[in-house]
């Protein structure tokens, strides 16, 4: 490690080709942390990453309380949730943490809050002037007409890396996938389906506590490899939560996505996901956290996550370097645990 005082940070959910994996890389390109990660799970492929100084197996029926314990035992004072679940469980929990000595390291309360459910989503950013794709609450045929066919259907939480995000053609199609939804426990919207013909692209843009914009940088997506796309068919084209493309000077769209965090009063990392139209950025997703796709903006030059936690610790505004333009691809990788060895 570069540094002589090195921070020590503890990544809780860590499996396989997720955001929690994809952290650590980021921490570990700075150069200057301890990185520690923690999973309900025994067969959670970080647990096992050579990336990380130590892993833990935490009590999925005790969540909280056994990551804290993970974070003493190991002495990170900095938590970042790997996944929603994890946000959503450790977000509600910040006051815990404090008085454990523990610092959350992700966006406020109440934006998390605010966008953990996509319909209300797209009402705040509606309301504040920005154009988005048709959504709505998908219960009758009246729903699907408003926003055509064809047209997205999903759950209104829980459908990061599009999970259980459907693209329907037809008015049976919407209601079909709407019932299933519904039958899963969650409520279903419909969105207006934009084509990729203008990009589609990711966002990350960091916002400091005082509001104030630290970076943002764009990927545009390519659709070449299996690995990011969901679905592709009749027409339309339904991408994974592996972003890979081009990452470049996309200035416009840039400062059409730090509107959009300033608006909603972004407080740290948000991910801004959309298509154009006529050169406008309509979001269909934004997570109030780091993104999978962080790691891509470290090799860029854009560090967010260092950048917070320096901010954080100093209180100077991180500098950011140019963003090193070209294409930035990924793939999985295995490993190999022997008998005996789970945690």
């Amino acid at each position: 490690m570069s540094g002589t005082n090195p921070f020590s940070v503890m990544i809780a959910g860590i499996g396989g080709a997720s955001l929690g994996t994809e952290i650590c890389k980021a921490l570990r390109l700075a150069d200057n942390y301890r990185v520690y990660g923690c999973d309900v799970s025994r067969t959670a492929y970080g647990l096992y990453e050579s990336g990380f100084d130590d892993t833990f197996l935490v009590d999925r029926s005790d969540y909280v309380t056994s990551v804290i314990a993970a974070c003493k035992n190991s002495g990170a004072d900095w938590l970042i949730p790997g996944g929603e679940q994890p946000m959503t469980l450790l977000g509600v929990a910040t006051d815990r943490l404090a008085d454990a000595g523990i610092r959350l390291l992700g966006n406020h309360a109440d934006v998390i809050a605010a966008f953990s459910d996509k319909h209300r989503t797209f009402q705040l950013l509606d309301e504040a002037g920005f154009k988005i794709p048709l959504t709505c609450e998908l219960q009758c045929k009246d729903d699907v007409k408003r926003v055509g066919l064809p047209c997205i259907v999903k759950p209104a939480t829980g459908s990061g890396g599009s999970a259980s995000v459907f693209f329907a053609i037809s008015m049976e199609e919407a209601l079909t996938y709407a019932e299933f939804i519904r039958r899963s426990g969650h409520v279903p919207i419909a969105q207006e389906y934009v084509s990729e013909d203008e990009g589609e692209f990711t966002i990350g843009v960091l916002s400091l506590p005082d509001g104030r914009i630290a970076s943002s940088v764009a990927l545009r997506r390519v659709f070449d490899a299996k690995l990011s796309v969901a679905y592709r068919g009749r027409g339309g084209l339904v991408s994974s939560g592996y972003s890979q493309g081009y990452i470049g000077e996309f200035r416009e769209l840039c400062e059409q996505a730090e509107r959009m965090a300033v608006a909603v009063g972004s407080r740290g990392p948000i991910n801004v996901q959309g298509r154009v139209r006529d050169g406008v950025l309509l979001p269909f997703e934004i997570n109030p956290r780091f993104s999978a796709s962080t790691y891509l903006r470290a090799l860029a030059g854009v560090n967010e996550i260092d950048m917070l936690v320096r901010f954080l610790s100093t209180g100077e505004v991180p500098a950011r370097g140019p963003v090193k333009t070209g294409w930035y691809l990924r793939s999985l990788t295995e490993r190999f645990v022997p008998d005996g060895q789970l945690k």
